[in-house]
């Protein structure tokens, strides 16, 4: 049942702010749904109508082989529990604490987390954190998901995934397009010299402003990658969370866990 509609059952006299250990009359506990408010906003129908041609034409010389196709997206993971529509099965899951953290202690552990990130570089010197982020790329017509999985995402990291993937697709002779969103991260200047290092063999094709959650296939992907990882479930530490990860994203490979419709 939707909050919004939580009214319409409920007599005038039963109105008003449900507080600790009671609730509205008519309303069973748990009955309620909870989910993270994501700020996404609607296309508009030009926008979304030219993203769509745009995006034809390039599947277009993608499949006559002229071009290698490739939607990318991040995504960012969290170490603790967070309930979102339907994730849960009462019979299976416990009741699981939602915020075990203050925002001052999440501040702190990601504070940390950067640091050691920044002066070792390495998996094995973290030993905070709560968020971690995942920089994927889909490639069209296929099942490939090239991702990176970083600590925290930022233009130095993109960077990097950047010629990661050139490093796989540089030999095959054809230009690299990436279809991307309108974050800030995708036009920061610190992309420049590496856009101009693969000159006239990689580009990024921008979408629309808002069409990203509309138009792009791997928006889809995450959504099963989330739930395959273990929606709902607490790790002791971003490590395990970070081997959960990469072996859920290795396994897609071999057997994937997520079908695209070309």
């Amino acid at each position: 049942m939707e909050l919004s509609r939580t009214r319409d059952c409920l007599s005038p006299r039963d109105w008003g702010p449900a507080w600790a250990g009671q609730c509205p009359r008519g309303v069973k506990k748990n009955t309620l749904s909870y989910c993270r408010p994501t700020g996404r906003l609607d296309p508009t129908p030009a926008d979304l109508a030219s993203g769509s041609v745009d995006l034809a034409a390039l599947e277009y010389r993608a499949r006559r082989g002229e071009i290698i196709l490739l939607y990318e997206d991040e995504t960012v993971l969290w170490r603790f529990a967070l309930p979102r529509v339907g994730w849960w099965r009462r019979a299976q899951r416990p009741r699981l604490p939602t915020r075990p953290l203050s925002q001052s202690q999440i501040k702190r552990e990601e504070s940390r987390k950067r640091q050691a990130w920044l002066q070792y570089r390495s998996w094995s010197r973290i030993t905070s954190g709560v968020l971690l982020s995942v920089i994927g790329a889909v490639q069209y017509g296929t099942t490939k998901v090239f991702y990176k999985i970083v600590p925290h995402f930022d233009a130095q990291e993109l960077r990097q995934y950047i010629h990661q993937v050139m490093a796989t697709f540089s030999k095959t002779g054809k230009e690299v397009v990436m279809v991307v969103d309108r974050s800030g991260i995708h036009r920061a200047h610190k992309l420049d010299a590496t856009l101009d290092h693969y000159h006239d063999m990689f580009r990024f094709h921008v979408f629309p402003a808002h069409c990203g959650h509309h138009l792009n296939p791997i928006e889809g992907f995450w959504r099963v990658m989330k739930d395959t990882i273990g929606a709902g479930r607490c790790f002791a530490d971003l490590h395990l969370l970070y081997q959960r990860t990469r072996q859920v994203l290795m396994v897609h490979h071999e057997r994937p866990i997520y079908e695209f419709h070309w």
